[in-house]
């Protein structure tokens, strides 16, 4: 029992690990869903993406999530016309962040609950290993 329960919380650690960066990821993204080019003809803010992967811990048996990337998002920048903008091209055509807003927000909720529910399962193995400690106790 207490393996299974090491196994568990190596697990949930390194997922509350993961979704830690994924968030502040996914926020930085947020911040910058309207960081333009100062001049023309430079890029604005490009969205950032995590990619996880999964590696045995050979200590402990358990399956780790990882970080495996944080990469930069390759779709195209959406273009706004507005011409009095320094970094307008000739047509008045600014190139925007290839952040969706909506995107990122459902994403966080996504991490969010990931991280919520990864933590539950560390609070209950310490409870299970708190009363495990009290039967030894009792013996």
């Amino acid at each position: 029992m207490a393996d299974d329960l090491k196994i568990a919380v190596a697990s949930s650690v390194s997922s509350l690990r993961a979704q830690s960066t994924r968030m502040r990821v996914l926020s930085e993204n947020l911040a910058n869903a309207t960081s333009t080019a100062s001049t023309d003809g430079e890029d604005p803010y490009r969205r950032k993406i995590v990619s996880f992967k999964t590696e045995l811990d050979r200590a402990t048996g358990a399956s780790l999530v990882r970080i495996q990337s944080i990469s930069r998002d390759s779709s195209p920048f959406p273009l706004q016309h507005d011409p009095g903008h320094p970094a307008a091209d000739k047509n008045g055509n600014v190139k925007m962040p290839n952040v969706n807003s909506l995107i990122e927000l459902a994403d966080m909720r996504e991490s969010s609950r990931s991280y919520e529910a990864s933590l539950q399962v560390v609070k209950q193995a310490r409870e299970m290993i708190s009363e495990l400690v009290d039967l030894l106790r009792a013996k």
